[in-house]
């Protein structure tokens, strides 16, 4: 949660303009100077703070006090709010990038990525869509899962926790579970038809834990 109302109003500033307090003006009709002494501490009117819940569909309450959810959103698991600019939100991956991703082969393109902005995984670093049945029931082909990169030179793996791999297989996305050996891993789909396998260790380029999923009906 955010500290102040100050802090709030940055952290809108981040999340729907980029960080960039000349777009946040623009959209608000007032001056960016303004925007930076709200941000500093200068206590913002009545009509600026209408201004924001209306332009952003800002839950009043959080602004105000930083309780509940920062929209006004029944299931903020499931909202996606485009962000326009390239610095700001979750980029989500178009499904033909899965392997370039992870080993760092695309990342210039991910600033050409769509992006969202989605309350309930504001720490997660891409967003991609599932493809095939692997993983269903939890997870369904079109699904969006909201990925965080790990470290693979310190990582410690949450057995029984989803990933996405990139590996010499290519991207994929699979349940972790103990291999017979320290030098492998165990990958284990959802969908009973297809049969838990071995991956060695050093077979992985990259890493991210799965967050969770965004079900896009």
């Amino acid at each position: 949660m955010s500290d102040t109302i100050h802090d709030r109003i940055q952290q809108i500033v981040n999340t729907f303009a980029g960080g960039k307090n000349t777009l946040f003006a623009s959209k608000l009709g007032v001056s960016e100077g303004n925007i930076r002494s709200y941000i500093k501490g200068t206590m913002p009117k009545a009509d600026l703070l209408a201004k924001i819940v209306n332009s952003y569909d800002i839950n009043p309450m959080w602004l105000l006090t930083g309780k509940g959810g920062i929209l006004n959103s029944d299931d903020e698991q499931t909202t996606l709010i485009p962000v326009a600019s390239p610095e700001g939100g979750i980029p989500l991956v178009p499904i033909d990038a899965w392997a370039g991703l992870l080993h760092g082969e695309i990342s210039v393109a991910l600033s050409e990525c769509e992006r969202f902005f989605v309350p309930s995984f504001k720490d997660a670093d891409f967003l991609i869509s599932v493809r095939g049945d692997s993983m269903s029931p939890r997870y369904q082909s079109g699904d969006l899962v909201a990925c965080k990169f790990l470290n693979l030179s310190d990582l410690f793996f949450q057995w029984g926790k989803v990933y996405v791999l990139d590996t010499n297989q290519g991207a994929i996305i699979k349940k972790v579970r103990p291999g017979s050996t320290n030098d492998t891993i165990t990958l284990i789909s959802e969908n009973p038809e297809y049969e838990p396998f071995e991956l060695p260790r050093s077979s992985i380029y990259n890493i991210a834990i799965v967050q969770g999923v965004i079900r896009v009906e």
